[in-house]
């Protein structure tokens, strides 16, 4: 699949109208995956939102794009984690009338799970990206696109201790901005 990935990438960034859809049609299973997981903790429908649509609201945003910024399936999928953190951060801001929405983000944050903590999480990475932009490209990769540090090293460039040493730089920073 990589292979296919980075082809359809390389083929919309050189404008090819048709490649955009082959792409997503070729990366739908694995969206589906990482919109799974980032709403797995959240209950059966966290407040509304569902995998399917997650994965379709994410498309939405993507194809709007003018041109794709990622170069590889890596970059692709934390690009797409990217998105999918940030219509969860908007769905969360304007919740409906009388419905709780929830999301959980204890994963390794050890976070309450209310909305309240999501858009304060997403402001304190806001913060971080404004400070550390590689802190918080790792957190995003990592929290919420699922990479491994090997993963991240790879895209990034970077080496796993490297990586480590940002991750744990990175939490601390996070944990002190939500203070």
């Amino acid at each position: 699949m990589q292979d296919d990935v980075d082809a359809l990438i390389s083929r919309v960034n050189a404008g090819d109208a048709g490649a955009r859809d082959a792409l997503f049609a070729t990366a739908y299973p694995a969206l589906r995956e990482l919109a799974s997981a980032r709403l797995r903790d959240a209950g059966a429908h966290a407040g509304g939102l569902h995998t399917t649509q997650l994965v379709h609201e994410s498309y939405l945003r993507l194809a709007r794009s003018a041109r794709l910024q990622p170069q590889s399936q890596r970059e692709f999928f934390a690009y797409a984690a990217r998105v999918m953190r940030e219509f969860i951060v908007d769905t969360l801001r304007r919740p409906r009338a009388g419905e709780a929405l929830t999301l959980d983000t204890r994963v390794e944050l050890d976070l309450p799970s209310d909305a309240d903590e999501v858009l304060r999480v997403h402001e304190a990475l806001d913060a971080l990206q404004a400070a550390e932009p590689r802190l918080a490209q790792v957190v995003e990769m990592r929290y919420f696109g699922g990479y491994t540090e090997a993963e991240i090293g790879e895209t990034l460039g970077l080496t796993e201790r490297t990586v480590r040493r940002d991750w744990e730089k990175a939490r601390i920073l996070l944990l002190a901005l939500l203070r």
